[in-house]
């Protein structure tokens, strides 16, 4: 059986779950999140724990079962929470600003300033110039924006500019051998 997928949520207070037709709603602090049951994957909740169970041990249900308790326990820890990824901008002239907190505009090199506009439950921060935090309550989102803003200009190996995640090491190459 799924070891990830058998262990309870415990649900902290100020949280609300509703399971009800087919879907999981998750109401907190910082705001709500929903998403539908896929397959035969049954939501229970026992007062403040939550169980996700399965009805058998078919290919498919074992794969949904751990998947589908970690994404009710991300929804639980986003609305207490919150979520957030940090990028690193390095590079000569590259920077960015912070208009609001929904809007960024990124100078990458181009000959034009690039604008990023946030999607709903998103917010920027930017407390340097080479420094930005996505918030927000949805992991998939919060990593997918940042995953497009680190599209825009990947770290390249041989300088090492880039936008890059706080934690990511960058592998250099040598370049040209000198005479």
């Amino acid at each position: 059986m799924s070891r990830i997928g058998k262990s309870p949520i415990t649900v902290p207070a100020g949280v609300t779950i509703t399971v009800a037709d087919g879907a999981v709603a998750v109401k907190g602090p910082k705001g709500e999140l929903s998403r539908t049951i896929p397959g035969a994957i049954t939501v229970r909740q026992d007062g403040d724990v939550v169980v996700v169970e399965r009805p058998d041990d078919e290919r498919e249900n074992r794969a949904l079962h751990g998947m589908f308790r970690s994404l009710v326990n991300n929804m639980v820890v986003g609305v207490t929470e919150g979520f957030r990824k940090e990028l690193d901008i390095v590079g000569v002239g590259y920077r960015a600003a912070a208009q609001g907190k929904t809007k960024l505009d990124m100078s990458l090199g181009f000959s034009h300033p690039v604008v990023i506009e946030a999607p709903d439950g998103i917010e920027f921060v930017v407390p340097q110039p080479t420094r930005i935090e996505i918030h927000g309550i949805d992991k998939q989102l919060v990593g997918q924006v940042a995953a497009n803003i680190r599209s825009l200009r990947k770290p390249e190996p041989y300088k090492g500019k880039g936008v890059r995640y706080v934690d990511e090491r960058v592998r250099r190459k040598a370049g040209k051998a000198g005479k």
